[in-house]
């Protein structure tokens, strides 16, 4: 067993009084034990002015102050969620219901396809007891993934329940460049009289939920115009109608 000196006194401080200094060095476990220091005075204060009661009190109701906070957001969280999973909002249905083409030329060579399109297309809030609010919506036409006619706006609005809304935009295109590819495809499709020419919805919407708004949403739609050449009403230019069936569309929040 290795040896222990006893304590021994190795100081006094001649102020006011903290108590005795010792110092017991044990030589097994190298270490030096400071005894004598844990009767400082309470009301002794820090560099700062405060005492040690105080910066406790303080420390307190700071956690207090944050607790309350934190359960403030927890429960505001929570009223929102229950309320969300409540009504459970449903994506609004688009569909494409006409589909006029009033020009649809390929320019051989320089693949430069100019189009005038009028589209008809419809919107119907399925909620009960949601409304939705419509921002920056504009409409295009793409043949394969490549744009073809120059965004058209649409009118912004509000849209309540089980309302439907309706809207009859021009769609042009002139001289728009096609890639390689793409203008050999078109051509394809015009000589087998059948061309599937999309027509898709950008834009923005939020929910409505009595006096509370949502945030932004974005919302795209996608509606599949298959156009089939009709060769029983050819037009005064020499041209034919396409025919088109009223289609669903894909819509995206």
């Amino acid at each position: 067993m290795a040896n222990q000196i006893s304590p021994r006194k190795v100081g006094h401080h001649s102020g006011p009084q903290f108590g005795m200094l010792y110092i017991n060095y044990r030589s097994s476990a190298r270490f030096v034990t400071v005894q004598g220091f844990d009767r400082l005075p309470m009301s002794e204060k820090n560099d700062l002015g405060y005492s040690d009661a105080d910066g406790e009190r303080r420390r307190r109701l700071f956690i207090w102050m944050f607790g309350c906070f934190l359960s403030l957001v927890v429960l505001v969280f929570f009223v929102v969620l229950v309320v969300w999973l409540v009504l459970r909002p449903i994506r609004p249905l688009f569909y494409l219901q006409d589909n006029s083409v009033g020009q649809l030329n390929l320019t051989a060579g320089n693949g430069l396809l100019t189009s005038v399109l009028q589209v008809t297309l419809s919107s119907r809030n399925p909620n009960d007891r949601i409304g939705i609010y419509y921002h920056d919506l504009v409409a295009y036409t793409r043949y394969r993934g490549q744009q073809t006619t120059a965004a058209a706006a649409l009118p912004a609005g509000y849209q309540g329940h089980n309302d439907v809304t309706v809207w009859s935009p021009y769609l042009f295109g002139g001289g728009v460049p096609l890639a390689t590819d793409l203008s050999a495809a078109l051509s394809q499709d015009q000589q087998a009289c059948r061309i599937l020419l999309s027509v898709h919805i950008d834009g923005r919407l939020r929910w409505k939920v009595g006096a509370w708004t949502s945030g932004y949403f974005h919302l795209h739609v996608n509606c599949p115009g298959f156009l089939v050449l009709d060769f029983s009403r050819p037009s005064d230019a020499g041209s034919y109608y396409y025919r088109f069936q009223n289609t669903r569309c894909k819509v995206d929040v």
